[in-house]
């Protein structure tokens, strides 16, 4: 399945689900894996830690954190991600990928309501501004992310002013909202929950 992981290279003919969908060796186009049960579970698991790009032990902390909230699991897990800050700079187009975000967070280039935030599991709240900070605003990679993102419309959840490269958090993603692939939450919470 592709995942976009690699900016847009994955909208391109060079992506590699495009060149070669199926897995390596010299029998792997005759290789049928039957998933059932827990394989499935975690086949689903490690599609959204990919997807963020989070380690396993960053994803039962934010699985954790899901559980305590008010609401339903699933969607307050995936809630939680899409809020962290490399994945909302990537929401914004001010990276291709959320590897570039999680890089741009990294490196220092973003503010949070006016003070500069270098962690990207930074997790934003409704009300929150973020902006690119004032010397990096002529920063080749996040111009040409933004130009290259300018076709991807911003979430409902965010208001984006692509020209100032600044956002604002509206409110809480909905689960419609929140990614363009299809996760069934449901099944890292079975997964979890043995």
């Amino acid at each position: 399945m592709k995942l976009f992981l690699k900016g847009e290279r994955c909208h391109s003919d060079k992506c590699a689900i495009e060149r070669r969908n199926f897995v390596p060796g010299q029998h792997g186009k005759d290789r049928k894996a039957k998933l059932v049960g827990y394989g499935l579970q975690l086949r689903e698991k490690q599609k959204v830690r990919r997807i963020f790009g989070v380690l396993e032990a960053q994803f039962r902390n934010t699985f954790e954190k899901a559980v305590k909230m008010k609401g339903i699991t699933g969607e307050n897990l995936l809630g939680n991600l899409e809020r962290r800050l490399d994945s909302v700079i990537y929401r914004m187009g001010l990276g291709t990928s959320r590897a570039q975000a999680r890089q741009i967070v990294r490196h220092g280039h973003i503010q949070v309501n006016g003070r500069k935030t270098n962690i990207p599991s930074f997790v934003v709240k409704p009300g929150d501004e973020i902006a690119v900070r004032e010397s990096s605003k002529n920063n080749p990679t996040i111009l040409a992310a933004r130009d290259a993102t300018a076709h991807a419309p911003s979430p409902g959840w965010m208001d984006v002013d692509r020209e100032n490269l600044k956002g604002k958090i509206n409110s809480v993603p909905r689960r419609d909202e929140m990614t363009q692939i299809p996760i069934n939450e449901q099944l890292i919470v079975e997964l979890y929950s043995k």
